[in-house]
């Protein structure tokens, strides 16, 4: 079954829900449902962990409440605009081997910035006098480490297994506590209409990543859109994919 979602908080550009003791999501709730992703924010012994930045709109850093002095590592599942956007506020940044060289850059076509450009009804709100979609633009973040296959992020009461699970995008990862069973999926997958029509997609890598999934053992999984999921809907999720894939593939 999915989550419920907690109780959003909404402030003057983000929104705020407490999942739990250790662990926060922020979202955009003034963007287009299109590019409004799920920012986590867990609390850990000796370091907190934030998976993915959001558009960058407003400044996100000032809503993440790490204490002074304490470190914060930073993950960006993929280099979408929707994930990357305020990845340059943060020191301790880290991000996909696939893409670690662009995250330099964070050229409009990589991002897929441009297709903010022209977005209609780009944001609901105004972020600030004048502000026009036309003239987002990602800021330059170099990654201070790149992320692999079984690389380990440890927070000091818990470790996470990174896994390279294309389909969506050719870089996008995911980050498993193997103990715990928490996942942070990024746009892997997520309890919504999965995206695998972008120009860097790649259906037969997806549905690899899916017959994967299926075996995963999550206790719960946090996704770069949509409400959280236990593993019984991870796995139908994940199976109803395949049945699609299998049905275009045969001309169904």
């Amino acid at each position: 079954m999915g989550s419920p979602m907690p109780e959003l908080m909404v402030g003057d550009w983000f929104g705020k829900a407490n999942v739990d003791a250790a662990t926060t999501m922020l979202t955009e709730p003034f963007v287009h449902d299109f590019v409004r992703a799920n920012i986590w924010h867990l609390k850990g012994r000796d370091a907190d962990l934030l998976v993915d930045t959001g558009m960058g709109i407003r400044p996100l850093a000032p809503e993440v409440d790490t204490p002074p002095g304490k470190p914060l590592i930073v993950v960006a599942t993929h280099i979408h605009l929707d994930h990357v956007g305020s990845l340059h506020e943060f020191p301790l940044r880290m991000g996909p081997k696939d893409s670690a060289a662009q995250f330099a850059s964070m050229d409009d076509a990589v991002t897929y910035a441009y297709m903010f450009h022209n977005l209609d009804g780009a944001v609901s709100k105004l972020p600030a006098p004048g502000w026009k979609a036309a003239d987002y633009r990602i800021p330059s973040a170099p990654l201070t480490r790149a992320l692999d296959e079984g690389d380990v992020i440890d927070l000091g009461d818990r470790k996470f297994r990174v896994l390279h699970l294309p389909g969506h995008s050719p870089d996008s990862i995911a980050l498993f506590d193997e103990t715990d069973g928490l996942f942070f999926a990024g746009d892997t997958i997520y309890d919504g209409m999965l995206i695998d029509d972008l120009p860097d997609s790649d259906r037969t890598a997806y549905c690899r990543t899916m017959q994967r999934l299926l075996d995963l053992p999550i206790r719960i999984g946090h996704g770069g859109h949509g409400p959280s999921f236990d593993g019984a809907r991870m796995r139908e999720i994940a199976s109803s994919y395949l049945r699609r894939r299998e049905r275009f593939v045969s001309g169904l």
